[in-house]
């Protein structure tokens, strides 16, 4: 029997518990065919594809080969290697959900609400989306991506290496193009990937109130074919979001403008049922939408949909606890699974109710808040997350051929995440085969 054959590596890292995270081939729900690999569902939500004593070899940014520790060893020669043991290796987190960029605070803001002002309260006082708006509207695009910059910096240092970025703090065709360009700009700079995501229909402007159809018109009709016609010209493919919400746009303008989105070109996502189950998460279904988020208040036939259709159920725990609600405002996790839906995890990064930077303290709170295990958490902060924003195929997961990110955490034991917290447990990011974040 031949010797298997070499390896010649940039990189091994070798000797941890590596988690691999592995997408599925899951059972239609309805009898008809077998899903393509992608997110995990329903009960197979936490499967990591541990490998106990394991290494993982890079070439070229990507995972050429991944096994035990003694096998790779033996046959990997590499030009580096990291010796990992008694630590973990995961993917890198990826973040589906945040509100980046913008500029400024809103800590006045957070007084207020912990002194118990209402939200009505700090809307009258100045405060709410519509304070970062103005603060967006007067910035330039060096400003924005001079203030985010450091955010990245801070996000990829907790772990993130992939994520998600939107507009909103716009409202104004010219101000939304402004933040699309900062997004661009950003994620050309920066080392970490971004998934660039349209939110016109964030909130209705201060110019516009009582007036929404009338702001609805310009987002149809102006906002979106400039922002398809800005995408074109990058060459860069766009979602498109919109905030289905009680005061802020119902389903019928929802749908009004996630169908125009969808004619040209942009994937759908949809911010759904954090104060009331309005159906928005139905129209995610029923539209083909990638991602539907927050779901806190979701309907249980909502709940069913989700298991029969692709969209990803993102839920953002770290909004809630910034807002300090308690009890039942936080996704019906376990409801979603056991309905067989895909559910992910995001930060929800936003000046107003949840800055966070750190996918690890979302993986805290949704063991605690959610009742996930540590293992769905970071199935659904990785894998799961990456399909949330159509990265499935890019990120989220350790496999031969995929690109090379992945953390090692200074943990003995994957369980650590979600069990600790108030700490960062990274020890060394490697984006794209590279260290981009080593010890100290």
């Amino acid at each position: 029997m031949s010797a298997p054959a070499s390896i010649d590596a940039d990189l091994l890292v070798h000797s941890a518990q590596v988690c691999t995270v592995p997408p599925s081939a899951a059972v239609d729900p309805e009898p008809s065919a077998i899903r393509p690999a992608g997110p995990q569902r329903g009960s197979q939500l936490g499967d990591l594809g541990i490998i106990a004593d394991g290494a993982v070899a890079i070439r070229d940014g990507r995972i050429v080969a991944l096994g035990t520790a003694g096998d790779l060893r033996a046959r990997v020669s590499a030009a580096a290697e990291i010796n990992a043991a008694g630590k973990v290796v995961t993917p890198g987190l990826v973040d589906p959900h945040t509100h980046l960029p913008w500029v400024g605070d809103r800590a006045d803001e957070f007084e207020m609400r912990v002194a118990g002002a209402s939200y009505m309260e700090i809307m009258a006082a100045g405060g709410g989306i519509m304070s970062t708006v103005r603060a967006v509207r007067d910035a330039s695009t060096d400003e924005l991506v001079e203030a985010n910059l450091p955010r990245l910096d801070r996000l990829m240092a907790h772990g993130t290496t992939t994520l998600e970025m939107k507009t909103g703090y716009g409202l104004t065709t010219a101000d939304e193009l402004k933040q699309l360009e900062a997004i661009h700009r950003l994620d050309q700079t920066h080392p970490m990937d971004v998934a660039a995501t349209f939110l016109g229909a964030h909130a209705v402007p201060a110019e516009y109130q009582g007036r929404t159809d009338a702001y609805v018109d310009l987002v149809v009709e102006e906002m979106l074919p400039a922002a398809a016609q800005w995408s074109q010209r990058k060459q860069r493919p766009l979602f498109c979001d919109v905030f289905c919400e009680a005061g802020v746009f119902d389903v019928d303008q929802s749908r009004r403008i996630l169908v125009q989105a969808r004619e040209l070109g942009f994937q759908l996502k949809i911010h759904a049922d954090e104060f009331e189950g309005l159906g928005g998460t139905a129209l995610a279904c029923e539209l083909g939408a990638v991602s539907a988020d927050h779901l806190v208040t979701t309907p249980e036939e909502d709940i069913a949909a989700l298991g029969r259709c692709q969209t990803v159920a993102v839920s953002l725990p770290g909004t809630p606890f910034g807002l300090g609600h308690t009890g039942r405002a936080y996704t019906p996790a376990r409801s979603i699974m056991a309905a067989g839906g895909a559910l992910a995890l995001a930060t929800d990064l936003n000046p107003g109710t949840c800055w966070c930077e750190s996918m690890q303290f979302v993986i805290a709170l949704a063991t605690r808040y959610l009742h996930l295990t540590p293992a769905q958490a970071l199935a659904a902060a990785t894998l799961n997350a990456a399909c949330a924003i159509g990265r499935g195929d890019s990120a989220g997961t350790l496999a031969a051929g995929r690109p090379a990110d992945l953390l090692i955490l200074n943990i003995p034991d994957y369980r650590h995440l979600g069990y600790r917290f108030g700490t960062n447990l990274v020890e060394t990011v490697i984006k794209a085969g590279q260290v981009v974040v080593g010890p100290g």
